[in-house]
Formats: structure tokens, sequence, C-alpha cells
């Protein structure tokens, strides 16, 4: 039977490099080495860009390129200053589903677990994962992380499986978690949303004086992927203004006015996405009919066709609409006060580049006209 055999001694200055020196002279020993590059490391008949450094007549090779060799994991626990080793099974390994995306929510169960929700892509773009004693963590320098440290809005890459429980969304154990960027996080109503030479541009904002006022601007580009919040994927040309949106986004941020930052994931609410939200056909018709009597003095600018404006059931909390009179102002903020909803009815016009969508909302409980949207 083949063996591997480890025929030099291993170090940790491949992993942690030779300024941890620096934080921890009372616990190290400052030593002479000479870097032998005619020597050559070979594993299991195979050669290999390994260099051994000879320190008292001993020859020490990086642990983890040498582990990398041996089919050996690294975790180095900067917190203990520990380093573990961890076997890995490659047909196991071969056996794992992987899927890339961001934390959605992350909370420990009453067994002990770590129950985190991933939202990315991939053929199981949402994904119950759980992470226990078992699961290795760590960030792509190979440093061990908590699982308690993972938040909503961490990047990651998962293995897992693998088995997967045929549940909605599916479950599996995660095997192995790297961890990338922190994203930043915000759930809002998009003002605007356009199409520029660079791919595609999402505005945020507030309303003052009637006046809508850009708060943040998010810049898509290839990798950026937009979806419902059960993972499935969304047409830019879908997003409308008024939709409330969770946007995945940065680290990186500007400091112009609005700031700018790259969007990575834009998440669609899915009851949203759909032309009628949770509405039968009928009732949108109805909405639309509504919608139709207020917009007449726009009727000679407006492109879309009678029945087939967009109609949604949106969040009044974080609603763009603009009253004009006391009375429905009052309701505005009643529907607020009780977390309500809005009917919205969305028209694109001629004038759209300039000044945005024409957007009508209705009380979802009572059908009255509360407002339109603020227009750029």
């Amino acid at each position: 039977m083949p063996k591997k055999k480890l025929i030099v001694l291993l170090t940790a200055a491949g992993l942690l490099g030779t300024t941890a020196a620096v934080a921890a002279e009372d616990m190290l020993e400052k030593v002479t080495g000479i870097l032998h590059k005619e020597v050559k490391i070979v594993v299991d008949g195979t050669n290999t860009s390994l260099t051994p450094v000879y320190i008292d007549g001993k020859a020490y090779i990086p642990v983890r390129d040498a582990a990398k060799d041996l089919d050996y994991e690294v975790i180095y626990d900067d917190a203990n200053q520990e380093i573990e080793l961890h076997k890995i099974n490659k047909e196991e390994a071969a056996a794992y589903m992987r899927g890339t995306g961001v934390i959605v929510d992350v909370k420990q169960t009453e067994k002990g677990q770590y129950r985190i929700e991933l939202l990315g892509k991939g053929s199981n773009a949402w994904v119950i994962l759980y992470a226990d004693e078992k699961t290795v963590i760590a960030d792509g320098a190979g440093n061990a992380v908590p699982a308690q440290a993972l938040t909503a809005g961490t990047e990651i890459i998962a293995e897992y499986g693998p088995v997967m429980a045929m549940s909605f969304p599916g479950q599996s154990h995660a095997a192995k978690i790297t961890v990338g960027a922190e994203r930043k996080v915000k759930e809002d109503v998009i003002q605007s949303v356009k199409h520029t030479d660079d791919g595609w541009q999402v505005q945020f904002g507030e309303t003052k004086d009637g006046i809508a006022v850009p708060s943040l601007t998010l810049n898509a580009g290839k990798e950026t992927s937009v979806l419902t919040s059960q993972g499935e994927s969304v047409k830019w040309e879908d997003l409308k203004a008024g939709m409330k949106v969770r946007a995945y986004y940065g680290p990186i941020e500007t400091k112009s006015i609005p700031p700018q930052s790259p969007l990575f994931y834009l998440v669609v609410p899915t009851d949203l996405t759909a032309p009628v939200g949770k509405m039968t056909p009928e009732a949108a018709q109805e909405y639309r009919d509504l919608a139709w009597a207020k917009v007449t003095d726009n009727a000679s600018h407006i492109t879309t066709k009678k029945d087939e404006a967009v109609v949604q059931i949106v969040s009044a909390k974080d609603s763009g609409v603009l009253t004009t009179t006391d009375e429905q102002k009052k309701l505005l903020e009643e529907i607020k006060s009780a977390n309500g909803n809005l009917v919205t009815v969305t028209y694109n016009t001629d004038q759209d580049e300039l000044l945005g969508p024409l957007t009508v909302a209705f009380d979802f409980k009572t059908k009255a006209f509360v407002g339109f949207y603020a227009r750029r």
C-alpha cells in the first residue's frame, strides 16, 4: 500500500510570516537558517515546489504549502495562536455541493448549531446550511473564523452535503465555509433605475419639500446578481421606481454626494416580481381603471397601454408618495402607523429619462387614492 512520507519537519513560517515575531517577541526565539534551493522535496514520487530551510542541521518547510501537497488543510486560529491540520478526503470533497452568495440570516439553534440562510449563485441559489463543530470556517487566507462572527451581509463560499433535505429551500450540513467580504445591507425603495454605458444604476433617496433627493447610488456590473428572495433570477427591465428591495453592496463607498458604491446582489421580494403581486387579475385590472382616471392630465405622455400598467403591493412605510390634501396626508400616516400596504400602478412616459415613471398609489384595504410617487 503506498504511503505518504513526510521527510522534513514543518514550520509555521510559511503560514504566519516573519512579521508574526514582532507581536510575540517574548514567545519566540530568533534563529538563522539557510535556504537550500538545490534540495528537492518529493511526495509519493512527485516533485513539489517546496524549498527547505536548514536550521541547526534540520530541514524545515512552510506548513501551508507542505500540507497542500500532503492533502491536508491548514486552519490557523489567530486568537489562540493554534494551527490545526485537517485531512482532506478527496472522494468526500468531490461529493460536496458548492454555493456562493451572501448570508441573509444566521442564528444559533437550541442544539448549538448555526442556521445559515444563503442566497446567491448556482443550482441551489437559496439554501439553509447548518454549521457545527465539524464545519471548517476560515477566511481566504486560511485563518479560522468563529461561527458567531458570521453576520447578514457576509459573502461566503460554502461546501455542503453530500446529502440535502428535499425541503424548500433545501437544507444541508456545511462542511466548509470560506468567508469573504462583509457587504453593506440596505433595504429601501428604489428612487430610480436606469441603464448606463457601464451597466445599470440603482438610486435610493427621499423626498424633501416635494423634491426627490438622492442619498445613495449603486453601480451594477457583470458581477451583479438580481434575484428574488427565493433565488429566482430577475431581469433588470422588471425593476421599477417605487419597488422595495434589499441591496448588498460595498464595502467601498465614495465620498461624493450622493455616495456611490458597487452593487453585488439586489434582492426583490418574491411577491413583487409578478406583475400583479398577490392580487387576482380582476383586482389588478380594477386598480388600473382607478389609476387611469387619475392620470388623464398626463395621458398624452404615457407610453404604457392602459391595461398593461404594472400593479404591485408595496409597504407604505418606506414609500415615496406625495400627498396633496390633508385627508390624503392623514390617510397615509394611518397606513404607515399600522404597517400597512399600498397598491401602486406604474406607467412609463416619454418623460421618463427626465422625470422618471408615473406611479399612482392607493390604500390596499380601502382602494382610496393616496397620491402620486415623487418624480425626479
